[in-house]
Parts: C-alpha cells; structure tokens; sequence
C-alpha cells in the first residue's frame, strides 16, 4: 500500500482511528468527481458510491466538481480533511495526463494524495468512416503511409486519452496525419460518421455505438487485451506492440488518511467491484471492474505518466 510521509505520520498521531471505534464510515461521505454530471464517468461514479453505500449502510454523497481538465475537483480533494468526509475520483485524466500537459497545477500528484484503489478501466476503440477503404490496421497504417498529410483523426480536444490514442498511432507507426480537435466528443463522432475526418479513437461506449450503428467501422481497442464488449475486435497491440492506452480510474483521497480509513476503503471498492450486479451495469458502460490496491494504483499511475509524457511532449498538445 501506499502511503504517504504525511499518511504515515498522521496513522502514528491519530491511533484512536480504528476500526473498532466507530467503523469508518460513521457518517455520509463526500466522493468528488472532477467530471460534470450526466457523462458516462458521472454514471460509473454513480453506480460505485450507491454500491459502496449499500455495502456500508452510509451514504456516499457524489459531488461534481468540473473544470480546467479536472484541476478543479482535483485541487478540492487535496485541500479537504484527511479524515474519512471527503475521498474522490482520480483519473488517467488528472493523475497521468496533466501533470505533462498542466506543469502548474494546484496539487502534487505524489504527495498531496493517498491512493486507496483501482474502479474501472475503458479502453478507446479506433474507428473509420465508411468512406475508408482499410478494412484492418495494417490495411490503414499502408494507406495512411501511402497519402502523407491526407488523412486525419477527431477528438474532443488536445491532451485526452482520445487524442493521445492517435498521437501514439502516428509515433508508434511512423505517420503523417492530421488531428482536428473539437469541443466535445459528440460532434466528433458526428463528422466521422458524416465522412468529414477518418478516424477516432475514442471511449469505447461511443465508437461502438457507431460501428454497430453501421456509420463507421472498428477496427482496434487499445487496451493490451481484447474487451469483452467486442471480443471481435483485435487490440492495436496485436499490430503495434506495446501500444496501450486506456481511460482508467480510481478512488483517492487528502494525503494523511489514516491507514484503518484507507484498509477499510479498499476493502469495500473490493466488494464492490466484485458484486455481480455492478460488473452487469459496468459491462453496460463499457467499462471493465479494476480491483487494484492501494500500492499497485501508485505505481500504475506513474508508469502511466512516464508512459504518456512524450507523447504528449511530441505531439505539441496544449491547454486550450
């Protein structure tokens, strides 16, 4: 497990926080989610704290706290109180992404956390329009090959899993294409559907949609392992080893929680994640159950930043 210097000297100051005076939680919870409400994350946060409520008899109370790529709600669960009110949502977003892409942020990834578990990973799905002729990777990576600066990959912005899923295409392939970025995922989805841009890498729930749909084609997920909800869909590592890239989450909370606050934490998210019921409503979302530790989530995230880092840098991805 992870624990931070101000983690390990707060469970030596405070030993009458213990599970056996008051259980952890005694209390509503607050679980700040740096997403808005009504996205697909807002909906996992959702069906995680009803389930970490039913499991604790105590409510889990979801805040939404949007705003500057995360930096917002993020900043918010640093400052709180370390003990046991507020946790929230840490994401390959906040946690991975943005201190690259964000080299002046509030909070210190590493040190004004503690980091309790994994929820959920979501693989991108690589998608074409129909106007594409590739009908496999190989198939696009020689047309794309062929046509230099011709063709071209949406996403809803710069510095997104989205956009980083194509900036790893082009590095990892050695290719020349053009991203259009836009403000949101629905109207991209929307131009590669209408033939305007050629591809997206995008969460999984919304691209299949579209292939399924018949208004696009699929042809990768980037995660190193096929995804349950198209087992027929190969994985761009199949093609391009190595190539991983997928939107992932995980509770954390201030730095200095006490250490029997973080064991018992991690073990309701255990429960939870392997409830029957909620795999049924993540498989719904796309999203396949992360039950990683407290430990392994630390370090996962750091390989993660370290794995991201030049692509970002090379790709020239800004904060709009």
């Amino acid at each position: 497990m992870h624990i931070s210097r101000r983690s390990l000297m707060a469970t030596v100051a405070v030993p009458g926080v213990s599970l056996a005076q008051g259980r952890w939680p005694n209390q509503p919870v607050r679980f700040i989610t740096p997403f808005a409400p009504g996205g697909g994350v807002d909906t996992l946060v959702r069906l995680v704290c009803a389930k970490l409520g039913e499991l604790s008899g105590q409510s889990f109370v979801v805040e939404n706290r949007a705003g500057a790529g995360g930096n917002i709600g993020m900043t918010a669960i640093a400052r709180s109180p370390a003990d046991g009110t507020v946790i929230g949502l840490g994401s390959v977003s906040s946690l991975a992404i943005s201190p690259t892409l964000r080299p002046n942020m509030a909070f210190d990834v590493e040190r004004d956390f503690t980091y309790v578990g994994g929820l959920w990973q979501l693989p991108n799905l690589l998608i074409v329009n129909k106007d594409v002729p590739a009908q496999t990777v190989p198939e696009l990576i020689a047309l794309i090959r062929a046509n230099p600066g011709r063709y071209t990959f949406a996403s809803p912005g710069s510095g997104t899993t989205v956009h980083l899923a194509g900036e790893m295409f082009k590095q990892m392939a050695g290719l020349d294409m053009v991203h259009v970025p836009y403000r949101g995922g629905a109207a991209a989805q929307l131009d590669v559907q209408a033939g305007r841009v050629h591809m997206i890498f995008d969460n999984i729930p919304q691209s299949l949609a579209s292939a399924r749909g018949g208004q696009a084609r699929a042809l990768a997920v980037t995660g190193l392992e096929r995804s349950p909800q198209a087992p027929e869909v190969p994985t761009m590592a199949e093609f391009l080893p190595g190539f991983e890239l997928t939107s992932w989450a995980g509770i954390v909370a201030p730095a200095a929680l006490p250490r029997a606050m973080v064991e018992r934490l991690a073990e309701l998210t255990r429960q939870a994640l392997a409830s029957r019921d909620l795999q049924a409503k993540f498989a719904e979302n796309g999203a396949t159950p992360w039950p990683m530790g407290p430990e392994a989530l630390f370090d996962f995230r750091r390989a993660s930043a370290a794995q991201l880092a030049p692509v970002i840098r090379a790709s020239g991805a800004v904060v709009e």
